[in-house]
Formats: structure tokens, C-alpha cells, sequence
């Protein structure tokens, strides 16, 4: 198997909740190297960019105000099948269905406000990362 990258968000309310350097520690616990990571706050219209695929869909623009509520931490992460383990890490999307052990189980307190955000196949993470790390080769 070869080394994978994948995109990675810890979310707002994660970091308005102070798990950021305990999320950080699970991940490097976890055997993902962070190979590029920036905290930052989007704009509605990098919002609404990143999240484009949804627009129109009846949350979008709840999703859009969630991740532009405060500072996020974009993340290039890499390791072995690193876009499944990421996913395995996270949990389901909705806290209460997610796994024991998994980020969004531990920290997250509802499908709306689940701390994570990860690429679901290849060509999405490709997408994710140049949006944020246009330089990272």
C-alpha cells in the first residue's frame, strides 16, 4: 500500500471548545504525519466555495454559517490509506452514531456541530487540499 494524502478540518466549534491540541495529539497518534497546517477563519465566500457541491441542498447555508462562526485549522495530512483511516478516525458524521474512540463520538454534539470535516475519495481530497494548499506539491 502507498502513502496517502487527504484534507482535514478541525471545525469551530472543536477549537471554541479547546479539543484542537487534543485532536492534533490523536491524529499523530493515530500514524498521519501533518504535512502542511494553517489556522484560519473563511469568509462566506470561501465558504460557500469549498462547500459549493452542497449549494442548494437545505443546509447549505446553515453549513456555511457553522464553518465561518470562527477559526477552523485546514490540515494536509498523509499516511497509508490516509483518506479511509482519516474517515475511520472521524466517526460517522452524526455523533451519535459514531463509533467509541472515534473524534466526532468524543467531541462532537451533533450532526451539525460534529468537529471534523475529511475528504471522502481521492479526487475530492485533491481538490481540498489545492483549494487550501494551492503550493503543496
Amino acid at each position: 500500500m502507498s502513502i496517502e494524502r487527504t484534507f482535514a478540518i478541525i471545525k469551530p466549534d472543536a477549537i471554541a471548545g479547546g479539543h484542537t491540541g487534543e485532536i492534533i495529539k490523536i491524529i499523530e497518534l493515530n500514524g498521519f504525519s501533518i504535512v502542511r497546517m494553517e489556522k484560519k477563519s473563511l469568509t462566506r465566500q470561501e465558504a460557500e466555495s469549498f462547500y459549493g457541491v452542497h449549494k442548494g441542498k437545505p443546509f447549505f447555508l446553515e453549513l456555511v454559517h457553522y464553518i465561518t462562526s470562527g477559526p477552523v485549522v485546514v490540515m494536509a495530512l498523509e499516511r497509508e490509506n490516509a483518506i479511509q483511516e482519516w474517515r475511520n478516525l472521524m466517526g460517522a458524521t452524526d455523533p451519535i452514531k459514531a463509533t467509541v474512540g472515534s473524534l466526532r463520538k468524543m467531541f462532537g454534539k451533533h450532526i451539525g456541530s460534529n468537529v471534523t470535516h475529511g475528504s471522502d475519495a481521492s479526487e475530492t481530497a485533491a481538490q481540498e487540499l489545492k483549494f487550501f494548499f494551492s503550493d503543496l506539491k
